[in-house]
């Protein structure tokens, strides 16, 4: 017999042919590889459609998933069924390993098998890491496949395939599982962050609707007060009239002297109330918006003299010296000369007001370290606590030493100070000490002032810029 030969008897497959009755001309022989081929081919053709149809399987149900609210006593539930279609498919992965292909050679066949599977790892791993343990119930059947072939061919190369598969899904499985957490904290901090959003918006609304309502209010207010002052202005006038030529008896004596009492107590008490209405008719214009300034260039020291002899009267019946200070030449300011003159009135008529008989208060103009000019009324009266200061700036607002004295007045000159000085963006500032005094600084910035100086520098700035000329 003559010893066998290779011979090639397809394009695709090498099988070892023996000499005798000539096997590769046999038609039985052509028809039994030709069977045994076409049933590979099947095997191989149907694993594909069913790995594929498996696959479709969880596309769809991922996109009804997507398509429904789904709500959260079900999450389990869709999990499960997202799981049980992994499964499925580890077991298609599974009956791919089991696959032959006797006309292969067994290392070719053995690296597709591992190069496909890793590549199928790999690609589960990345499309299901938000599903916890999908990856290790797709792969669980394969690697233990694999080991049931290792265990019955004893194959170094299934071997190191299960070796090599276990490592990689370990590896995997871990990082997929931190991609998870991850994957959960980020979406929970975004459902936060959402709610956060959610709650700041509800909250500005809200804010926004009770900013309205209280602007409404406030303008309402002041539409209220402006309108009643007016009304109340003209008897007022009228009652004032009357009751100042009945205490100066134009018309003819009063006999008794009880009534003449009278009158002066009605003419006193209702230039409280006018001077009241006017101050709320004020204080009600600037909240309102309405209050326009007329202005012009005004001296600040020449009405500041003329506030000063309006009260000099009443400062001198109780014994009071007010002292000033004043830089002359002084270039003038741009500013409602009525308005200042509000202003400068009712700090001083405050400061005489408040100061004990035999006192002083101190009047001081000048110029700013910024360029602008300020006026100073400091006085030795009894002062204000430091925690009242916030009150008395408030409108109606008055200290526990306003209160117990008895000129006590309405508790709007300083609101209505501080809005003036506002207007003319400008500053105020109270400073005072319990039993020391209260000094009321009103500032009028640079660019009110038509001629302004350079800021004054304080000494070591001249002195370094004189050294850095030297």
């Amino acid at each position: 017999m003559r010893p066998a030969s290779t011979r090639r008897c397809s394009g695709f497959t090498s099988i070892r042919c023996c000499r005798a009755p000539s096997p590769c001309r046999s038609s039985s022989f052509w028809s039994l590889l030709s069977a045994y081929t076409c049933r590979k081919k099947l095997d191989l053709v149907a694993w594909g459609v069913t790995a594929l149809c498996v696959n479709a399987i969880g596309i769809l149900l991922a996109r009804r998933a997507k398509a429904l609210d789904i709500p959260t006593d079900k999450v389990s539930y869709w999990r499960r069924r997202f799981l049980l279609v992994q499964i499925v498919i580890g077991f298609c992965w599974a009956a791919f390993i089991l696959q032959d292909c006797n006309s292969c050679g067994e290392i070719d066949f053995g690296f597709y098998k591992g190069a496909v599977l890793l590549i199928a790892l790999a690609a589960t791993a990345m499309g299901t890491f938000l599903l916890r343990n999908a990856l290790l119930f797709t792969f669980a059947p394969v690697v233990l496949a694999l080991g049931a072939l290792t265990a019955k061919t004893g194959s170094s190369g299934y071997l190191a395939l299960t070796v090599v598969l276990s490592a990689s899904l370990v590896f995997l499985v871990f990082m997929t599982n931190r991609m998870h957490r991850g994957n959960v904290h980020i979406l929970s901090v975004q459902a936060e962050k959402d709610d956060l959003i959610a709650e700041l918006e509800v909250a500005k609304s809200m804010s926004d609707e009770a900013r309205r309502r209280a602007e409404e209010a406030n303008m309402a207010k002041s539409r209220f007060l402006a309108s009643m002052s007016h009304e109340l202005r003209t008897p007022l006038n009228a009652i004032l009239g009357f009751s100042e030529v009945m205490s100066t008896e134009v018309l003819g004596p009063l006999n008794n002297p009880i009534y003449k009492e009278y009158t002066g107590d009605i003419h006193r008490s209702g230039q409280h109330l006018l001077d009241l209405i006017n101050e709320i008719l004020d204080l009600s214009r600037i909240e309102a918006g309405k209050y326009d300034l007329n202005e012009e260039a005004i001296h600040l020291v020449e009405i500041t003299e003329d506030c000063i002899g309006m009260v000099q009267l009443r400062a001198r019946t109780k014994n009071i010296s007010i002292t000033e200070q004043f830089e002359y030449g002084m270039p003038a300011a741009w500013v409602d000369e009525k308005a200042m003159r509000q202003v400068i009135l009712n700090l001083l008529s405050n400061a005489v007001k408040f100061t004990p008989s035999g006192g002083e208060v101190s009047v001081k103009v000048g110029w700013t370290a910024g360029g602008g000019q300020y006026l100073s009324i400091k006085d030795n009266g009894p002062g204000i606590p430091e925690e009242e200061i916030p009150v008395v700036l408030s409108a109606f607002g008055q200290g526990s030493i306003a209160i117990k004295s008895a000129e006590q007045g309405t508790g709007l000159g300083l609101p209505i100070v501080q809005a003036i000085l506002a207007k003319h963006n400008g500053e105020f500032i109270l400073r005072s000490k319990l039993r020391e005094g209260t000094e009321a600084i009103a500032i009028l910035p640079a660019k009110r002032v038509l001629q302004s100086i350079p800021p004054v520098e304080d000494a070591p700035a001249v002195e370094r810029r004189r050294k850095s000329f030297a």
